[in-house]
């Protein structure tokens, strides 16, 4: 039996595949599909043409994660179906008859089994995903070792599909993972990702990858089978993307690490059940701190972005990082040991409380009109938290939130490695912030917190959404008043027309006014518009723009004040949208759907916000008492 192969050269098919299908062409392509799996191979190299999953096994294919790569070309695939699935068999077009295939792929169910074996005659070649990233944001999620590769086991993640669990027959095997990220046309970045996996070699002959499809996330009591949770369930790992080139987690896969998004990681990272044996999501959070800890910049940091000091979000966000990881346990060794670190951070975050009222304070005074601007627009210093292109300063009283956190987090990380007299310091420290907050930040003319206190002494409050739900959530609020202050909030949406929760929740209700911008005055792009009252910069991006980052905080606030009719109206549609992947994606003009306007319009620039995603926790957070657990703070 034989048969010319795509090159024209002579093939010979072995004797034990006589049912085998022969498959030629250049244009003839290999499929199988499953519940779980839709992909098709190359016919003429041992390559993936495109592939997608559902990590849930309900037949719901996504797009094709997968982009064109370099095609090795030379090979003749042998085709064989069974009972359990489909074997493709893959050998250079003139290999001699005895040997072995360059690469078998056996798929079945959940499950690919990809192996390699070794030939004097030609080197197998590489497998690698070439991740579109324009079409799903992919992500390799595993620890790096010090040579830069990528360690197994790993997991890839596919947001809006699931997963695929990643081991090798070799133990110390060690891939090569990749991003990059160029300024394109217009608002759009063109990023491009890479996981390559090494073929059979002289020193292992025989190299055996298996790769299974999995959906991981928590096991919540009470929404087993209710299919309106399948969005949390495919979706739960998004917001952890891992930045191969600087080996941390950070906005997406290709984009920056923001140290004042630390917390949110770790928030899932610690709810989330192991990716892989010996792999768990903490692990990720503890290697991007190792990273800070070993002396390295992140965003909102001065050196990583136009910071005159350390964002006052920082160390409150990395601190309770590190406390997150800890109270997982098996991390008692790494916290005696980088404790000293970790308390310089809590230092320096103290600090900042200049006055010694008890608040930390921004070195950028807040006042209004403060903020310079660069020939080009651009600002000379970015303000006090992550929502950076508005004039926060001062006294802020969102990373004041994050800081109470951290100070109890702080507290039981110095009982734990039995410093008592740090302890009882922390929790004294965060004492008398709780004791200043509200005195600080209620605004009596709208009766809700203002989002910060500027040096003048005037309170700037737009209603922010996600300010008063962190201080709520987080304690910093008396029961009764955080209940007038949401009535406050929920009359105010409704008051200003925002109703589509499928997009999200606006940051502010009320516009900021142009004063109080921090980014390219005059531009409207970025929510600054020309008018001094900036309407025409409303609903744009930060002012006031529909997002899923932050609205954790309202869903949270709503559910601890036993609110969950109106939380359930805002998290369903959102869950609808997560199962859409709305959240993600460019339009036309290169805007991207992170960000948008109230009717629907895209007005977001990463492409992919890792931010968008924290609101899933407020899942598990809606089921269960878990409030005190997870924050590891006093009740």
């Amino acid at each position: 039996m034989k048969a010319v192969g795509a090159a024209g050269a002579l093939s010979i098919a072995r004797p034990y595949q006589a049912a085998a299908k022969i498959i030629g062409g250049f244009n003839s392509e290999i499929r199988f599909s499953s519940q779980y799996i839709e992909l098709a191979l190359s016919s003429i190299a041992p390559e993936f043409v495109s592939l997608n999953v559902d990590g849930l096994g309900k037949g719901m294919p996504g797009a094709n994660i997968l982009g064109s790569g370099k095609s090795t070309r030379g090979y003749r695939a042998f085709v064989s179906d069974s009972h359990s699935g489909r074997r493709i068999e893959y050998y250079p077009a003139a290999a001699r008859s005895d040997s072995p295939p360059a690469w078998t792929f056996e798929l079945s169910g959940s499950r690919m089994l990809l192996t390699s074996n070794w030939s004097t005659e030609l080197a197998p070649p590489r497998i690698v995903f070439h991740f579109d990233l324009k079409q799903v944001h992919s992500t390799v999620l595993g620890l790096f070792r010090p040579d830069r590769l990528l360690a197994l086991p790993a997991l890839m993640h596919f947001p809006g599909q699931g997963s695929l669990r990643l081991i090798s027959s070799v133990p110390d095997a060690g891939l090569t993972y990749t991003s990059s990220r160029t300024k394109g046309n217009q608002s759009r970045y063109d990023e491009t990702a890479m996981l390559s996996l090494p073929a059979a070699s002289a020193e292992h002959r025989r190299v055996v990858y298996t790769l299974d499809v999995t959906a991981i996330h928590p096991k919540i009591p009470g929404i087993e089978g209710d299919a309106r949770f399948d969005s949390f369930r495919r979706n739960w790992l998004n917001v952890l993307q891992v930045n191969p080139t600087i080996r941390a987690l950070a906005n997406n896969t290709a984009s920056d690490t923001c140290a004042f998004c630390y917390y949110e990681y770790a928030d899932i990272a610690g709810l989330t059940p192991p990716l892989a044996e010996g792999l768990a999501a903490s692990d990720l959070v503890q290697q991007t701190l190792d990273r800070i800890l070993a002396g390295e910049k992140a965003y909102g940091m001065p050196g990583y972005g136009p910071y005159p000091s350390v964002s006052s979000d920082t160390y409150p966000s990395m601190i309770i990082a590190a406390a997150t990881c800890v109270r997982g346990g098996g991390r008692d060794a790494w916290l005696n040991q980088n404790y000293s670190g970790i308390r310089s951070w809590a230092e320096a975050m103290l600090a900042a409380d200049t006055d010694g009222d008890g608040l930390i304070k921004y070195s950028v005074s807040g006042n209004s009109d403060v903020w310079k601007f660069n020939r080009d627009g651009s600002p000379q210093f970015r303000p006090s938290n992550w929502w950076d292109d508005l004039g926060f300063g001062h006294e802020d009283a969102y990373a004041n939130a994050l800081a109470y956190r951290a100070l109890q987090n702080m507290a039981n990380m110095a009982k734990r490695v039995g410093r008592p007299a740090d302890a009882a310091d922390y929790r004294a420290a965060a004492k008398k912030l709780r004791a200043a907050y509200g005195k600080c930040f209620l605004d009596p003319a709208t009766g809700i917190l203002a989002g910060w206190r500027s040096a003048d002494g005037h309170l700037h409050d737009y209603y922010f959404l996600w300010v008063n739900g962190i201080a709520i959530h987080y304690g910093l609020i008396e029961h009764e008043q955080a209940n007038v202050i949401m009535d406050k909030l929920m009359a105010k949406m409704k008051e200003v027309g925002y109703h589509n929760f499928s997009l999200g929740l606006p940051g502010n209700l009320v516009s900021v006014v142009l004063k109080d911008c921090a980014n390219m005055h005059g531009v409207a792009r970025w929510g600054c518009g020309s008018k001094s009252d900036n309407s025409d910069g409303f609903q744009i991006y930060e002012n006031g723009g529909a997002t899923g980052s932050f609205a954790f905080f309202t869903l949270a606030a709503l559910y601890d004040l036993g609110r969950k009719a109106e939380a359930d109206k805002i998290l369903f549609p959102m869950l609808d949208a997560y199962g859409k992947r709305a959240f993600e994606g460019t339009d036309v003009h290169g805007y991207s759907a992170d960000w948008k306007m109230w009717d629907g319009t895209f007005k977001g620039y990463e492409g992919y916000l890792v931010d968008n995603y924290y609101a899933l926790l407020a899942v598990p957070l809606r089921q269960s008492q878990m409030r005190a657990i997870y924050l590891g703070i006093e009740a």
